[in-house]
């Protein structure tokens, strides 16, 4: 199994002090959590794509191309790009550069992101999002395997033999599909071939489960070979301490805060209270032990080789946020590296030759 640290890079008052850390100093911690993911031995570090409140996460090849300078090791994720969003040329151009600046770290995760401020933004509807996702990505995945791309998209204007620079360093960048809830992602990844992220953050395991469930069947359905099926998932918070009690009353301001931010927006909480979120959410609360033994309970139903976690606090405790990644690192990972498998592919830059 290989470990993600991923960050929506969240710009929030502190709940307690109210106090907002300057814009400059909050992009600064991010570039220090991609450096300590790398020093603590995780895999691939992600930076989310949002354009609205609270969040500073509205260019990630910016923040990810900083960080490539600053690590050597660690592969660069987005977390996801939202391709609805964006033109695929421009997308593709500020990608391509970052791969060759990466010496090929980049994966990709896309989707069609959410919120309704940065549709308005965007000049984008709820029932053009999937469509121009779509359309997006089947360009982009041309531009990234030929030279020159002639086509008549429906949310942009034509390419005629158009060539588009720099060519790729990966040939081509692998991606990933983001799914949340819906059926268009999971259809999409598995017609092209394409790995599935699942976000596995919100709810119970189950509707998720459903949605992996119904990429395996997609998958097959579309003539591929299942041993080559890969599945991630993400975790929706990390507390691991010594005892499940340090644990969760290490997360108790987190989740807290996280209430507050649910009350003041108006929406309903999914789980009752935090004993009840510890034991049915995919947060990662608890023993070493316990932590291993549900990431097993989510691998049973979903299959997944990669499994992403919260490279910062929910809060503002930093210090106790990195004692639960080196916690997790020491204790919890090598045990879900020996016993759950890697992807069916390297872990590297995808060589020319890879057909994944």
């Amino acid at each position: 199994m290989r470990f993600l640290a991923i960050t929506l890079v969240v710009h929030a008052p502190d709940p307690a002090t109210g106090a907002l850390t300057p814009t400059r100093q909050r992009l600064r911690e991010v570039v220090e959590s991609a450096l300590l993911a790398e020093e603590l031995g995780f895999d691939g570090f992600g930076v989310g794509e949002r354009h609205e409140r609270p969040f500073l996460s509205s260019s990630p090849p910016v923040v990810l191309s900083h960080v490539a300078a600053r690590t050597s090791r660690v592969r660069l994720f987005t977390a996801v790009t939202t391709l609805s969003l964006l033109d695929p040329v421009r997308a593709y151009e500020d990608y391509a550069t970052l791969d060759h600046l990466s010496d090929g770290r980049l994966e990709l995760i896309i989707g069609k992101g959410n919120g309704t401020a940065q549709r308005d933004l965007f000049d984008v509807t709820p029932e053009d999002q999937w469509e121009r996702n779509a359309e997006s990505y089947e360009l982009f995945r041309r531009i990234w395997r030929e030279d020159k791309v002639s086509a008549e998209p429906r949310f942009r204007p034509r390419l005629d033999a158009a060539e588009v620079w720099p060519r790729p360093y990966q040939r081509p960048v692998r991606v990933w599909h983001g799914s949340a809830t819906s059926r268009e992602s999971v259809d999409l990844a598995a017609r092209y071939g394409d790995p599935l992220f699942s976000a596995n953050v919100t709810n119970p395991v189950g509707p998720y489960a459903e949605l992996v469930h119904h990429y395996r069947e997609r998958w097959a359905h579309y003539g591929h070979d299942p041993a080559k099926a890969a599945v991630g998932a993400g975790s929706a918070g990390l507390s691991v301490a010594r005892t499940s009690q340090q644990a969760v009353e290490a997360f108790r301001p987190a989740f807290q805060a996280q209430r507050a931010f649910l009350a003041r927006a108006g929406a309903e909480p999914t789980f009752r209270d935090l004993d009840d979120f510890v034991e049915r959410s995919s947060a990662l609360i608890g023993s070493p032990q316990q932590v291993i033994e549900k990431v097993h309970r989510y691998h049973e139903q979903f299959g997944h080789s990669v499994l992403h976690l919260a490279a910062e606090p929910a809060g503002p405790d930093r210090r106790g946020h990195r004692r639960s990644l080196e916690l997790f690192q020491s204790e919890v990972a090598p045990v879900l590296r020996r016993e759950i498998p890697d992807p069916p592919w390297p872990w590297g830059p995808v060589a020319p030759d890879d057909d994944t």
